[in-house]
């Protein structure tokens, strides 16, 4: 089955963000399991799953604030990547993936805001 929201290239590219996070944390030390490792999957998730709810939004405001949330759960996760390398998690390629498949979906996520906030077709704020 196919949702509309996964033709959305931001969620693809969030898609696969998340599942670069959970092939790396797999490796976290044991004692992480409920730390790092799970506040690292959970805000990945969140960037995913905003974009998914936001997608059906109708008014630019609603969308928006979803992908703002999005937003910012990709900064959340750009600050784990810094904890896990400092903390010698993650090996030179996996943290290379991880960046660039953060800043890749970031970018997404932007230009799909930019595209909301220019789309006359989408209803302004409703009251």
């Amino acid at each position: 089955m196919d949702y509309g929201f996964q033709r959305v290239i931001a969620w693809q590219k969030a898609h696969e963000f998340v599942l670069a996070v959970y092939r790396a944390t797999r490796h976290f030390p044991e004692d992480e399991r409920f730390g790092l490792v799970s506040q690292f999957r959970r805000a990945a998730v969140s960037i995913e799953a905003n974009i998914a709810e936001g997608y059906k939004k109708l008014s630019k405001a609603d969308k928006l604030r979803f992908f703002n949330i999005s937003q910012g759960s990709m900064e959340e996760c750009r600050n784990y990547i810094i904890l896990a390398r400092d903390l010698e998690y993650l090996d030179d390629t996996t943290l290379h993936e991880l960046q660039e498949k953060s800043e890749y979906a970031s970018r997404m996520i932007n230009s799909y805001c930019d595209g909301i906030m220019k789309n006359a077709a989408i209803k302004e704020n409703e009251l």
